[in-house]
């Protein structure tokens, strides 16, 4: 069986089960192949974790920001779930967002659900458009009513109702970058792999003394790994957690790497390997701007 949570775009999300031919759940250590027939809505992001967890044959499809700087949200809800779960593919899929609304519409005011506005609410906004944000779960029908006669709608081009049409600034959405989606997974330990692949790893140094950042870095450096990606958040009741992203060229390097991380008495926990590398298109880069 394979599912998503409810704020996900069922379209994108069957398109990345499809195109990473995720038909059938990864094997095992002894594991038949286990065939899935349909995408399940398994709710909220913490609700899909603890059920992939608790259920036998389960996976499910998520968004991942993108391999190499994997989305805050992703990262912080694997580490606080069970210790099982990690994701173990990577598939890019093409937008299908457009904007539609009844002929005549203005369409300034835009129903749009979550996935939606995580992936063109900069568009909509940097060009002057409303977004009055729905629950995934609502029918196309139900938010043309909650658009009324002068709002539009954006949606999946393959769930546009008949009757409504096009509006020319929907063209602005089809400059949107592949959307990258993962397969999450439980298993009892991170896969062995002989291909390069991206890891994310967790960090949690033993304290917060002056140093100890570099330190753990020190330790990625001797082993020849170059981080692609380095996010810290504050724990509760301890040190910093440290997110890291970056390109291994196999399991050997990677257990080599935890196992001086044990040494140094630095927790850690691997959140995903994804085979492949240089995953084009890459990560949205900042134009920064420094003091002269």
């Amino acid at each position: 069986m394979l599912g998503r949570t409810s704020r996900e775009s069922p379209v994108h999300a069957a398109a990345a089960a499809r195109s990473g031919a995720w038909s059938a759940l990864p094997p095992g250590d002894g594991d038949e192949l286990i065939e899935i027939d349909e995408l399940l809505d398994l709710g909220s992001t913490r609700q899909t974790l603890a059920t992939v967890a608790a259920v036998d044959d389960l996976a499910a499809v998520v968004h991942l920001g993108h391999p190499e700087q994997p989305a805050e949200l992703l990262e912080a809800s694997l580490l606080s779930a069970d210790h099982s779960l990690g994701v173990v593919a990577a598939q890019p899929v093409a937008a299908e967002w457009t904007l539609v609304a009844r002929p005549g519409a203005s369409g300034l005011s835009v129903t749009v659900d979550e996935a939606g506005l995580r992936d063109c609410g900069e568009i909509l906004r940097s060009g002057g458009l409303l977004p009055q944000v729905v629950p995934g779960r609502m029918s196309a029908a139900q938010r043309l009513q909650v658009a009324g006669p002068d709002g539009s709608l954006l949606l999946e081009s393959s769930r546009v109702p008949a009757g409504l049409v096009e509006l020319p600034f929907s063209a602005q959405l089809k400059a949107l970058p592949p959307i990258w989606f993962g397969l999450l997974g439980s298993r009892q330990a991170p896969p062995a792999f002989a291909q390069t692949s991206q890891v994310w790893l967790a960090l949690g140094p033993s304290d917060d003394r002056r140093g100890s950042l570099r330190s753990t870095l020190t330790i990625f450096a001797d082993t020849g790994l170059d981080l692609q990606h380095l996010r810290s958040h504050p724990a509760s009741g301890g040190p910093h957690v440290f997110f890291s992203s970056f390109s291994c060229p196999g399991s050997g390097v990677l257990a080599t790497l935890v196992a001086e991380l044990d040494a140094a008495n630095i927790a850690n926990r691997v959140l995903a390997v994804l085979p492949g590398e240089n995953f084009l298109p890459g990560p949205k880069g900042l134009e920064a701007r420094w003091t002269p």
